[in-house]
């Protein structure tokens, strides 16, 4: 009888866990930024819907005075018209276009920049419904997308890095977690192979993240070189072995 109640609580907790790994998608709204790829991608939804909403309050305001001009006032009724129109405009337009979670599909297409944006974006999506070692891992990867993301600006789409960028960010990446989230939920703590799918997901997404890490270092390679040279250059014309003059010291 003990077994069957285990059994019993062990199904509603499962079916809960895959009720809240639906519901997640919905929620990215309510999902802090994991970085600013995907906060960027955020700001410029609410300057579209901002701009939308300044648009039809100039258009609402502009068809009152023009009617009150030709009928010669729009009175009360008409003043409280325009006040419900604004209201429902700014209530309509302050939600729309949504803020959709980019398809798995989707993610690698286009530029290689914005392609780590959207994964970003389509991380946070995901983030819930994954285990919480996995979903730390997940969060400090956006700060790693933004420095990769910089790294990117200047790279060529068809350089060998920039392939192997879509390939690790863009396929393998994504891949990886939608694997995981089709394993039922009572099964990803069963141990198989010597771990639990859990387990392997967040070894694997630690190994992703320390190759991300590996290319971005090895994008900024120039960059480092070119800084070091210029510090040895400035350390060399104006170190501390060039600050006494000669004059001061025959002085001395």
């Amino acid at each position: 009888m003990g077994d069957l109640t285990r059994d019993s609580d062990r199904i509603i907790q499962d079916a809960r866990t895959v009720r809240d790994d639906n519901r997640s998608g919905g929620r990215h709204r309510r999902i802090p930024s994991i970085g600013a790829g995907s906060a960027k991608i955020k700001r410029d939804l609410w300057t579209r819907r901002i701009r939308n909403i300044v648009i039809t309050l100039f258009g609402i305001w502009v068809a009152a005075g023009v009617a009150g001009m030709v009928i010669d006032g729009i009175g009360f009724a008409g003043v409280m018209a325009v006040l419900v129109g604004s209201v429902i405009a700014i209530a309509v337009l302050g939600n729309y276009p949504k803020l959709k979670s980019p398809k798995r599909e989707h993610l690698n297409k286009g530029n290689v920049k914005d392609m780590v944006g959207r994964t970003e974006l389509w991380l946070e999506s995901q983030r819930p419904a994954l285990p919480a070692p996995a979903a730390r891992i997940v969060s400090d990867m956006g700060v790693q997308l933004d420095a990769l993301g910089l790294q990117l600006e200047n790279v060529d789409q068809n350089h060998p890095k920039a392939r192997e960028v879509r390939s690790l960010v863009g396929e393998q990446l994504p891949e990886m977690i939608d694997s995981y989230r089709k394993i039922p939920a009572h099964l990803r703590n069963e141990k198989r192979a010597g771990a639990t799918p859990d387990e392997q997901l967040t070894d694997s997404l630690g190994k992703i993240s320390g190759e991300i890490d590996s290319i971005t270092r090895q994008l900024a390679e120039g960059s480092l070189d070119d800084l070091a040279i210029k510090h040895r250059y400035l350390d060399y014309k104006f170190g501390e072995g060039t600050q006494t003059s000669p004059q001061l010291e025959n002085k001395d």
